[in-house]
């Protein structure tokens, strides 16, 4: 069974769990840096999605949100290492936003994952909710950058994907409703973070979720 279907069956298995109060016990608050670990399954509301993985996202932001199709490689420049099972003694997830002007652009399926090679990051995507799985072998620090690194994405207070943050622009990173200060890219993921990446105008104030509504087991 291919890694992205394994998601889908896990997502059951990780609810049957829940229940019996195995799995809550292990959203530990963990986060970024560079991984040896990383798990495939757990959590996933959906493994599969509408869009494509490589397809542009949706909005009127310009240029390419594509995912790179080369996840090994990307995963690699990440501080990532690519695992042919999945690990889950640290098992926590986060949810990602990113808006530009105003529009909401689609977070990819298979970020962190080698359709191809059937392998896989500690910190992924299975589908296209935004929200952020982190399965690892141990507990480390992962960072938001390491996400958009995988992505194929550059996250850098001038530059947000395709986007360049001009001299009108700004650019904030929002985490829980709270304005977070610094570089985006730096920030520590933890246990059902809601992550917004906003770019607007410089005088715009952001209408952003402050939490997101985490399916039943995640």
């Amino acid at each position: 069974m291919s890694i992205p279907k394994r998601a889908a069956v896990a997502v059951a298995a990780a609810a049957t769990a829940l229940v019996m109060t195995a799995c809550s016990s292990s959203g530990s608050s963990g986060s970024s840096g560079s991984s040896g670990s990383a798990g495939a399954s757990g959590g996933s509301t959906s493994a599969a999605s509408s869009s494509s993985p490589d397809s542009p996202a949706s909005g009127g932001t310009s240029g390419s949100w594509a995912r790179n199709p080369d996840q090994s490689s990307t995963a690699k420049k990440a501080g990532l290492q690519m695992l042919g099972n999945e690990m889950l003694q640290v098992h926590y997830h986060a949810h990602l936003d990113v808006i530009v002007d105003g529009q909401k652009v689609t977070v990819p399926q298979y970020i962190g994952i080698d359709e191809n090679a059937q392998t896989i990051t500690a910190l992924h995507t299975h589908d296209a909710t935004g929200i952020l799985h982190i399965e690892s072998g141990e507990d480390i620090p992962f960072k938001l950058g390491q996400v958009f690194t995988e992505w194929g994405q550059p996250l850098t207070s001038t530059q947000v994907g395709p986007v360049t943050v001009g001299a009108d622009k700004a650019l904030k990173l929002i985490v829980n409703g709270k304005e977070v200060a610094g570089d985006p890219a730096a920030y520590v993921l933890k246990s059902h973070d809601e992550v917004v990446v906003w770019v607007g105008a410089k005088d715009a104030t952001p209408d952003v979720p402050s939490s997101f509504s985490f399916p039943g087991g995640l």
